[in-house]
């Protein structure tokens, strides 16, 4: 049953020349690992694998059951099955498909990043530091390769410039959005009032709170860089593939976000950030 798509499978690869062949199977492989680690972490990577199974066991249960009873109408309904599957999928992974175009729309290759880059930064130590000696609470979320987008379906839309003011207002005391996350994607505030992932309680340390353990789980289940603000301390932290950098001082906390943000480069000094005294 299997012998003959095998057989058909070589008799092509051998038509053409070895090294067509291996760049054929390396275009593949960049491909699928691509999507692979694009979805890494998200809701669409567990969809994905789904979709995936289904489609290789209908494949496989027709070629069994139509190569073996000659069903060519199965054959010919599945490969109608397969145009009807294609648009599914893209509607079903349009907020994915979304944010790929505008990555490459507004990548950083384009938009001269570095003084960008530079920017945002300064407009989230700025916050942070402001929040900070006042011992307001925070919590930021930078997004990265990995979509946010699963966390906001009840959030609050906000869709503006990331600024320093704009910040400390959200997360200032009795404000309806200042307990949950922000979401910052593409150099602006896109969403307020959003619920993180918790880490359990038993992974940090007792003194912390809530809010550290959403820091924590999120980057657990992400790829996102989250500045997290004590609210009883006043200390600046940051949680990356989850992992707590505590008390940063405003230049410890630049560096850091400079480096995790990609702005570093070979010039960033291998070294941990100065932490607060």
């Amino acid at each position: 049953m299997f012998i003959a798509p095998i057989t058909s499978f070589l008799r092509i690869a051998l038509s053409y020349h070895w090294w067509q062949t291996a760049i054929d199977l390396v275009v593949i492989g960049l491909v699928v690992y691509t999507v692979i680690r694009f979805l890494r972490g998200t809701r669409g990577a567990h969809m994905l694998r789904g979709i995936a199974f289904v489609l290789i066991t209908l494949s496989a249960l027709v070629q069994l059951v139509g190569g073996a009873l000659n069903l060519t109408h199965l054959t010919f309904l599945y490969n109608k099955f397969l145009t009807f599957a294609f648009f599914a999928i893209v509607v079903v992974f349009q907020p994915e498909l979304r944010r790929v175009l505008l990555k490459l729309g507004e990548t950083r290759l384009f938009r001269g990043w570095s003084d960008q880059l530079e920017q945002e930064v300064e407009e989230l130590v700025e916050a942070s530091n402001f929040l900070s000696r006042r011992k307001i609470g925070a919590l930021i979320a930078i997004e990265q390769e990995n979509s946010l987008s699963g966390l906001t379906e009840n959030a609050t839309r906000v869709n503006a410039d990331l600024t320093a003011p704009l910040l400390d207002t959200i997360f200032w005391p009795n404000s309806p959005l200042h307990d949950m996350g922000v979401v910052v994607s593409q150099g602006r505030i896109m969403y307020a009032g959003v619920q993180f992932p918790l880490a359990d309680s038993d992974e940090l340390e007792k003194e912390l709170g809530t809010r550290h353990r959403a820091a924590v789980g999120l980057s657990k289940e992400y790829d996102a860089v989250v500045i997290v603000v004590s609210e009883e301390t006043g200390d600046v932290s940051i949680a990356e593939r989850g992992q707590l950098i505590r008390k940063l001082t405003p230049e410890g906390l630049r560096g850091l976000l400079t480096e995790l943000l990609g702005g570093g480069g070979d010039n960033m000094p291998k070294k941990k950030p100065k932490l607060a005294a």
